[in-house]
């Protein structure tokens, strides 16, 4: 598999789905390795020149530190840069706030899509949200990759019983691996409100996708609570637009998602 250097000497990993068309570039969300995005980089295969990469510290992509969300904006420039100069984005839960936060650092972007980012606009889930962050920075710090996952997976709505079930099952070491990345997502979502002052930096059209229920295994979120994350991005960037998806899932069916992302790329 072939890998690009950040700017700062890290290894990144990516694959070339296809160079049928304008480069779309897909960015992964918490707990990715890169798998998550495949089956939607596929199916838009046909018409754009889909590229999926690893973000720093999974899959075979190295970890360089010390970590910043700068770094991280940094190896999707080296990514774009590889993949012809410009690229399309799709971010995907909170690769949708690294690639807005890309856009507004100024990558050499053309549209951007993000499904579902996660930002936090209600007054508890703020509260829940700081106390989380520090509460992750505490038990990586003491190398407990369990109860990183436990906090991840409870501010996500999922309930002890979805926990338990998750710390049984076979994929649980393989998350166990991918737990520091947790604070990187969580740096790219920062204080937790959407980032109004740098959204507005970003020139580029965006669609904000959400799903019309909630994941199963999130059912512990506030009611509406990726659509009203949506919204209030939307109202902070300047050519926003929003659509709902006929799926309740975290991870959209790519059936359902892909032709609605290929009208928006195709302009």
């Amino acid at each position: 598999m072939p890998h690009v250097y950040s700017a700062d000497g890290t290894s990144i990993g990516y694959d070339r789905l296809s160079d049928a068309g304008p480069v779309l570039v897909l960015v992964g969300g918490g707990l990715d390795d890169g798998t998550e995005n495949r089956p939607l980089g596929e199916h838009l295969a046909s018409s754009f020149g889909v590229v999926n990469y690893r973000r720093r510290g999974r899959g075979d992509s190295d970890d360089g530190q010390p970590y910043a969300v700068e770094r991280e904006i940094e190896d999707l420039a080296a990514v774009v840069d590889a993949a012809g100069g410009r690229a399309h984005l799709f971010g995907a839960s909170t690769g949708g706030a690294l690639a807005l936060e890309a856009a507004a650092a100024g990558l050499p972007v053309d549209r951007i899509a993000v499904h579902e980012v996660p930002y936090q606009v209600d007054e508890a889930m703020v509260a829940a949200w700081q106390t989380y962050r520090r509460e992750l920075d505490e038990v990586l710090d003491a190398g407990d990759r369990d109860q990183a996952l436990r906090l991840f997976m409870l501010l996500a709505g999922s309930s002890e019983q979805d926990v338990a079930g998750a710390q049984a099952a076979p994929v649980w070491p393989a998350l166990r691996a991918l737990a520091p990345t947790l604070r990187y997502d969580a740096a790219c979502l920062g204080d937790g409100p959407p980032p109004a002052h740098r959204l507005a930096r970003v020139r580029q059209p965006v669609l904000l996708t959400t799903g019309i229920a909630v994941d199963p295994q999130m059912a512990g979120l506030p009611v509406d609570f990726f659509g009203a994350a949506a919204d209030a991005a939307a109202a902070a960037l300047p050519d926003a637009r929003r659509d709902t998806v006929e799926v309740a899932g975290h991870v959209a069916d790519p059936a359902v998602l892909g032709p609605i992302l290929g009208t928006f790329f195709a302009g």
